[in-house]
């Protein structure tokens, strides 16, 4: 089962986790691990790329099955525009998946106000 786990701050995602493995087919094949960790990845990259934000960023890339992103404090107001479209987009991607492969991927929040 894939795990991935937003937190909020403010309404705002502040990090997320991306952990365990989907298991929903073959080593290699497993399309709903593929999917979430394109995502999760495409996410992190485009937070550098598009808002310029070097997120902290923690990944077991030896073994996968791990993610752990996290916003820094103090970003402008475009940075944080455009990485709250970036992570909410990532949140709804992976509900969409969830909604459809609920036996393999679960997406929780939890708000830190």
């Amino acid at each position: 089962m894939i795990y991935a786990h937003f937190i909020q701050q403010n309404r705002r995602i502040k990090k997320f986790t991306l952990s365990g493995h989907a298991e929903s087919g073959p080593y290699g094949h497993d399309l709903v691990c593929a999917a979430a960790s394109a995502l999760a990845i495409g996410a992190t990259n485009n937070l550098i790329r598009l808002a310029n934000v070097e997120p902290s960023v923690d990944a077991n890339e030896e073994e996968g099955g791990f993610l752990e992103v996290i916003l820094p404090d103090a970003l402008d107001g475009k940075q944080q525009e455009i990485s709250q479209l970036l992570l909410q987009s990532l949140y709804y991607s992976l509900l969409d998946m969830e909604e459809s492969y609920g036996d393999f991927i679960s997406v929780t929040t939890q708000n830190d106000d």
